[in-house]
């Protein structure tokens, strides 16, 4: 496995934080059918598995945020944004990135 790709997973005591950061369910729903795995900063855009950029979210909430320039797609990355600023106020976007 490559330096990039074991940055990107998320590790199982990062679930286990995110998970208990969150209360167990979607942070956006409460729905407590849902899995600390959804990253902020998509994989695809070199998103780290940090809990800085991991969110716990239900599959509907998830695959609206992956859902790319849709409206709820949007407004669901402010709600996001905004949840994570509230956890780590001050942390950039550039530390949730993947760098060499």
């Amino acid at each position: 496995m490559n330096k990039r790709t074991k940055a990107l997973q998320i590790p199982m005591k990062v679930k286990k934080c995110v998970w208990d950061r969150d209360g167990g369910e979607c942070i956006i729903c409460r729905n407590p059918n849902a899995d600390p795995s959804c990253h902020y900063i998509r994989r695809s855009k070199g998103g780290l598995g940090i809990k800085e950029n991991i969110v716990t979210l239900c599959a509907r909430h998830h695959m609206m945020l992956d859902s790319p320039n849709s409206p709820e797609q949007k407004l669901l990355r402010i709600k996001v944004r905004e949840y994570l600023e509230r956890h780590y106020p001050g942390f950039p976007d550039e530390k949730r990135i993947y760098r060499k």
